[in-house]
C-alpha cells in the first residue's frame, strides 16, 4: 500500500497515511496526533533511480577536478560527494581521510597521520 504523507492545518505535525490506491480520495483522513479534519497532503521528495554510469557520470564532470590537487576540503567534499553517489557503504576509513580533508588536512598529512591506511596485504603496500 503506498504510503501518503499529511500536515495537520491545526496543530502543524506531519504524518503519513497507508492507504491503498482505491481509497485515496474516498477514505477520510484525520490528523493521526489532534484528530482534526483541516489536513492538507505534503509533496514529499521524487527519488529517480539511476544506473552506475549515470552516476559516474554526474561526478566524473572535468570541471569540477580542477583545482583539487590545491584544494584539500574541495577534495574532501567531493570525495564525500562520490561515496554518496555510488551508495554503498564505505568503510569507517574512508569517512575518517573526508573528514580530514575537509577539515583542510593535506592528503600528505593524512597519510602521515595513518600510515596503515593503504596497506591491506598483511602490512604488505600494494605498491611495487
Amino acid at each position: 500500500m503506498p504510503t501518503y504523507d499529511f500536515v495537520c492545518l491545526d496543530c502543524q505535525q506531519r504524518f503519513d497515511v497507508f492507504l491503498t490506491y482505491s481509497e485515496y480520495g474516498k477514505k477520510k483522513v484525520n490528523c493521526a496526533f489532534c484528530g482534526s479534519e483541516h489536513i492538507r497532503r505534503r509533496m514529499t521528495k521524487v527519488r529517480i533511480a539511476k544506473s552506475d554510469e549515470s552516476r559516474l557520470e554526474n561526478i566524473a564532470d572535468p570541471s569540477a577536478l580542477d583545482g583539487l590537487e590545491d584544494d584539500p576540503q574541495a577534495l574532501g567534499q567531493m570525495m564525500r560527494k562520490m561515496g554518496k553517489e555510488m551508495g554503498e557503504d564505505l568503510p569507517a576509513e574512508f569517512d575518517d581521510v573526508v573528514d580530514r580533508l575537509e577539515a583542510g588536512q593535506s592528503p600528505e598529512e593524512i597519510e602521515s597521520a595513518l600510515p596503515d591506511m593503504g596497506m591491506d596485504n598483511g602490512g604488505v603496500d600494494d605498491e611495487p
